[in-house]
């Protein structure tokens, strides 16, 4: 009879590492996606500033912290978060928006960077559901949540 390797906390070990290295490359995209931010809310123009300027800030607001629940999980699963710009770099499918200062390329930067993170988002909940790893599926459901409102949110903004 074959005897599986178990983790901490019930996760069998080689299932845990797979899902753990699903996580980083969201890790990875979440922190292209908050540079993004950051440079939109530093370098927006135009007669939009007030409102996307707060908005970005915001948005990067809340990815920085779900950049550190997201690595946090991989820690609880037992693994360790890439934690190097060129890992985030090399790993993510979200590449760096660069100089963009108008209303209209900004807003679609986001919402684009937000359609590859859901449809990793997506990845990962149905692999972590496979696996019963009800604490990813939380995690994961929870993001999807907030930025399918913010996608019609900035659809609606884009119309």
């Amino acid at each position: 009879m074959e005897t599986l390797n178990i983790n901490a906390i019930g996760i069998e070990v080689t299932t845990a590492r797979s899902l753990a290295s699903s996580l980083n490359v969201l890790l990875a995209n979440f922190q292209m996606y908050y540079q993004n931010l950051r440079g939109l809310h530093w370098n927006i123009k135009g007669n939009n500033f007030f409102e996307l300027h707060a908005k970005f800030e915001e948005l990067y607001t809340g990815a920085n912290d779900r950049v550190d629940e997201i690595a946090e999980r991989v820690l609880t699963l037992g693994e360790q978060p890439l934690h190097t710009f060129s890992d985030y770099i090399e790993a993510s499918e979200i590449k760096q928006g660069k100089n963009i200062v108008d209303d209209q390329s900004s807003v679609e930067l986001v919402r684009n960077n937000l359609a590859i993170l859901l449809k990793i988002e997506r990845q990962v909940i149905a692999q972590a559901g496979d696996a019963s790893d009800e604490g990813t599926v939380a995690l994961i459901s929870e993001l999807i949540s907030e930025q399918e409102k913010t996608v019609w949110m900035l659809n609606a903004w884009l119309n």
